[in-house]
């Protein structure tokens, strides 16, 4: 098992599950709480990583993060308004935004598909200079993402608890009988959809700085991590109960999620296959829980079945 698992490989696999759980709670509000399939996560990612790494590069780690955070929301914005006020259906207004997005990132980034930030200083090397590399046996990035992701996870199960966080989950559930409630629904989606990009332009900056490097193509199959970590969190603890137990499934799955990656990884799996590993990886979560349901069925059938033929011996 030692050489299967290390404790390097495990350290990555929490800072980076740590990091894509932004994104994986960005699919948790719009996919879950607002019941939109929104595909601006592979563009909205990379459009913060560029904008990260461009502010990184200027000397403005921190600052990078919020303006991620700003032109994350933004693409949320664009999506939203093609829903609400131009008619588009949600999945293809996913598609425009994300199409468009790809120029927008490359002029970000200067039309380069590639921004190199070593040398640049990031969150996290102000953080070991702050913290120490001593610090926690050296798991400073991991102490550092996992402070990060249990404030955004605390502010939001905060922010779905209060008048505005109730009505969007009500226009989840049913947006037409909102409307009779004095909700409107073009501003629950609009904000929501706002508030899920905001933390995948986050999720974007936070691995540029982690990696050093902005891509311009590293979004690409993000929607179907951030959907694998959030199905495999649903498995284990469930779509249903409170609130916190939801949000910290989800962040549960991308840390898992990361975990399979690198042990897929560590068993000699090509990078190029990854792709496919995650494609399977959310067939598997989507299929278990009916899977499970199938089983109990024939177990109860079987059950019967074998009372039945008892009973017809003891009668015979």
């Amino acid at each position: 098992m030692d050489s299967i698992f290390t404790v390097s490989i495990f350290q990555s696999a929490l800072e980076l599950g740590c990091i894509y759980a932004l994104v994986a709670l960005a699919l948790f509000i719009s996919f879950t709480i607002l019941n939109i399939a929104d595909l601006t996560t592979d563009g909205c990612f990379t459009l913060g990583c560029a904008v990260g790494a461009m502010f990184t590069a200027a000397g403005h780690p921190l600052l990078a993060l919020v303006m991620a955070l700003v032109t994350g929301a933004l693409a949320g914005f664009l999506t939203a308004l093609l829903q609400t006020k131009f008619g588009v259906e949600s999945i293809l207004a996913g598609i425009i935004v994300n199409t468009g997005l790809y120029t927008i990132n490359l002029m970000v980034m200067g039309f380069s598909s590639l921004v190199n930030l070593f040398g640049c200083d990031t969150v996290f090397s102000l953080g070991k200079d702050l913290l120490g590399d001593t610090f926690i046996g050296g798991w400073y990035k991991v102490a550092m993402v996992a402070a990060i992701v249990i404030i955004i996870a605390l502010a939001l199960w905060w922010f779905l608890g209060t008048t505005l966080g109730m009505s969007i989950r009500a226009t989840g559930d049913n947006a037409e009988m909102v409307k009779s409630s004095s909700i409107n629904p073009t501003f629950t989606i609009t904000v929501g959809l706002c508030l899920a990009n905001s933390l995948t332009g986050l999720s974007g900056a936070l691995i540029a700085q982690y990696q050093k490097s902005a891509d311009i193509n590293i979004g690409t199959g993000m929607v179907t991590i951030a959907l694998a970590s959030l199905i495999i969190g649903q498995t284990l603890i469930g779509n249903k109960g409170s609130m916190s137990r939801r949000i910290f499934g989800t962040i549960l799955g991308s840390v898992l999620y990361r975990f399979i990656v690198a042990i897929a990884l560590r068993m000699s799996v090509p990078a190029e296959a990854l792709k496919l590993v995650s494609a399977i990886i959310v067939a598997v979560a989507i299929a278990t829980p009916y899977v499970r349901k199938k089983v109990a069925l024939k177990k109860r059938q079987y059950a019967n079945y074998q009372r039945n033929r008892q009973e017809v011996k003891k009668n015979a």
